[in-house]
Order: C-alpha cells, then sequence, then structure tokens
C-alpha cells in the first residue's frame, strides 16, 4: 500500500457506505485496555427490513453480533475508529487501511482490491449468497467441525454447510410473522445432532438479537447430552436439550415456532399435531420415512403405478404430505411445499412450511377436497383422526 494525504478520512467512511462501495471492514489493535473486543468484522447484510451492517465482536472465543441499519452505519464505523489503531476498509475500487497514531491522527493507506467483487453490494442484493457466508468464523460451525477455525468450510462438511444455510434462508422468509415484544418460544422436535437447532438459535439469538428460548427433543441420551455440552460451553443459556418422545412431550405450554426435521413415520403427524394444539404462528416439517399410507393405499385405477414398490413409496410419501398440508390449512394455516436440499443428496428432501393465517381458499372448500382425495385413495391418516378429536368441524 501506498501512503496518501488524506485528512477527510471520516468523508470516505460516509461516501463508502452511502455508496454502497463497502464488502468488508475489519477494526483490530484496541486503543484502551478497557475496549474488551480485540476484533471488529463488520459486513453488508440484506434483511427484509432493508441493508444493513452486521458488526461481529471477538471477545475471548466468543463472537457477539449486531446489526446496524445503513442509515447509521457511516457514523458508527467512524466512532469506531476512535476505539481501535487499525482498520482494513475493503471495496470494490481498492482496500483502504486506517491507522492512528498516538495522538488519534489517522493516517489512509490505499492499495489494490483483494476483496471479492463479482457480485455489487446495493440495497436490492445481498453480498453472499449464504446467510451464514464462508470465510467468517462462526462458533458454533467450528465446535460443529463445519468449518475451521478460520472460517473454512470442511470439505467433507460442505453438503452440510449449504444445508445449514438453505434452513435459515427459510427461516429468514418467516421472521416478520412470529410474535414480537415478547419472548419466544421454540421446539425442535427429533433435533439428533442439532446442527441446525445450534443454527437457529445463532440466527435468531444472535444475529436478530430477539429474546427466544430454543428446545431441542431426540430420543437419544448419548446425543441430547453433548448437544447440552455445547450449548453450555457457548454460553447458550436459553438453547436446551431434552430426553422425550414427540407424541408424549409436555414441557411446554405454548409454542411460537414447531421445528420437526426428519421424525419418522407418524411421529411427524405427532409433531405437527403438538404445533397446532399450541397455536403456532410458524411450523418447519422434513418429514422423513412414510409407512402409514403405503399400508393404506388402494385404488385400481392406479394399478399401473402402485404395482411397482418403489414407485408406489415415493407416490405413497408425496400423497402424505399432500394430505398433511390440507390438513394444515383446514386448521388455520397457509401451506408451502419447499425443496430443502437437491435430490442429489437425499430424497427426503421436502419441507412443508405453514405459518399461521388464511390459505387462498375457505377452510370448507379445503376440506371438501381433502375428503375426496383421501376417500379416492381409500386411506384414514393418523393425522386426521388425531385433528378430529381437537376440533371436530375443520
Amino acid at each position: 500500500m501506498t501512503g496518501t494525504e488524506q485528512p477527510h478520512w471520516r468523508e470516505f467512511i460516509t461516501r463508502a457506505v452511502a455508496e454502497g462501495r463497502l464488502l468488508q471492514v475489519t477494526f483490530s489493535q484496541p486503543r484502551r485496555k478497557d475496549i474488551e473486543a480485540r476484533k471488529i468484522s463488520i459486513r453488508p447484510l440484506k434483511l427484509k427490513s432493508g441493508l444493513h451492517f452486521q458488526l461481529e465482536r471477538l471477545q475471548g472465543n466468543k463472537a457477539y453480533h449486531e446489526n446496524v441499519p445503513e442509515n447509521a452505519a457511516g457514523e458508527r464505523l467512524t466512532q469506531l475508529m476512535g476505539d481501535y489503531r487499525q482498520a482494513l476498509f475493503k471495496t470494490r475500487e481498492a482496500d483502504v487501511q486506517l491507522l492512528a497514531n498516538k495522538k488519534g491522527e489517522v493516517t489512509m493507506l490505499r492499495g489494490n482490491p483483494t476483496g471479492k467483487t463479482n457480485e455489487p453490494v446495493t440495497a436490492h442484493n445481498r453480498l453472499k449468497s449464504y446467510v451464514l457466508p464462508e470465510g467468517e468464523p462462526v462458533p458454533f460451525l467450528i465446535r460443529l467441525g463445519v468449518t475451521t477455525p478460520e472460517g473454512r468450510v470442511v470439505k467433507a462438511k460442505y453438503d452440510k454447510f449449504r444445508q445449514i444455510n438453505r434452513f435459515l434462508e427459510m427461516v429468514a422468509d418467516v421472521l416478520p410473522d412470529l410474535p414480537r415484544g415478547r419472548p419466544l418460544t421454540v421446539v425442535d422436535f427429533g433435533s439428533g445432532k442439532s446442527y441446525l437447532t445450534f443454527a437457529l438459535y445463532h440466527m435468531l439469538a444472535i444475529r436478530e438479537q430477539l429474546p427466544v428460548k430454543i428446545i431441542g427433543l431426540d430420543l437419544k441420551a448419548d446425543v441430547i447430552a453433548e448437544c447440552s455440552r455445547l450449548a453450555e460451553d457457548l454460553a447458550w443459556h436459553n438453547l436446551t436439550f431434552s430426553v422425550g418422545d414427540i407424541a408424549e412431550y409436555e414441557g411446554e405450554s405454548s409454542v411460537d415456532m414447531v421445528v420437526t426435521l426428519h421424525a419418522c413415520d407418524t411421529a411427524t403427524d405427532a409433531a405437527l399435531l403438538k404445533a397446532i394444539s399450541w397455536n403456532a404462528s410458524v411450523i418447519l416439517s422434513v418429514p422423513c420415512c412414510q409407512h402409514e399410507l403405503f399400508r393404506q393405499i388402494s385404488q385400481p385405477t392406479l394399478k399401473p403405478l402402485l404395482k411397482h414398490g418403489i414407485l408406489k413409496e415415493r407416490f405413497s410419501a408425496l400423497v402424505t404430505d399432500a394430505l398433511r398440508a390440507n390438513l394444515l390449512e383446514t386448521a388455520g394455516y397457509r401451506t408451502q411445499m419447499l425443496e430443502f436440499i437437491d435430490l442429489e443428496h437425499t430424497p427426503k428432501n421436502l419441507l412443508i412450511r405453514a405459518v399461521q393465517g388464511p390459505a387462498g381458499e375457505n377452510r370448507t372448500t379445503v376440506w371438501n377436497e381433502y375428503q375426496r382425495l383421501r376417500d379416492f385413495l381409500g386411506v384414514s391418516p393418523y393425522m386426521e383422526k388425531e385433528l378430529l378429536k381437537m376440533n371436530p368441524r375443520p
């Protein structure tokens, strides 16, 4: 880098933010001992409410996040320069380093750009293709072995990294549908090794700064014990794990979001029924093996399809999810079927996303359509029978 006479470094910061030229900023070398964060990394972040700048403070082995609106970012970055001796601003045109001496005088050094410039940073575009960008250390991803301490994705875990980010994209879309002004409760049924449970807590509690309590439930005691240790190590006190069965769970009387990923057969239905009974605002469900309707379907017209076991299995899975979605609509939810991850990684790739609110058709119409399909296929779904016990007239 070469030095230039730049008395207006404050103007440089203000203009870089206003013109959308910032790719990344790093503040380092605190000026005073009372500044706990040894480094602050900053990147643009497109949220539904507009462009923000996410500040990640590294204090000890923990990272703390804060999202600053675009209109306040210039002033905030200028203030931070008063706390640190050094700052590196990566823009599309150049790398600009700000160096403060003991008197507080700031020198600007300009060099060739090293940041990725293949995607413009504007208020309408996401800077990164991932919610959790590659190359940025995230404590829970490091502890779970998904990334290295430097933030590089471990090759064998790249599919898991993509799955986590895809899941968080789906969560981001329903954030406006969650209640505000009070603490939130989330239950993850069948949490397993809890990659997505930790990701969900990171997004809601750390990134979005929402008051939230998340409970992970699974039948495997050893897995629950390991997840509990990791949550404790991360000091995520509002993330807890319990051993238990979905159908018998009575740990909460009110829940705002229910997540159920790969719960086998009618365990998915049990989780959906729990969510309905809680009047949960959001439901995210990725069903797993689905055997109930495979054993029931009987329709002579479909014999050319149903006589082949593999086709019958896939057809039964699609029918099961279609009927579940319709039953959710009769219970007062809007539903979508989304591709969770690529088919090349797993055939169990459909996610049912349900949000409180009327569907496009009224509930009576949806119920009548459901009955016609159910009767045509000669099936009697567990979820319907249990839902009618809760509400005899959908």
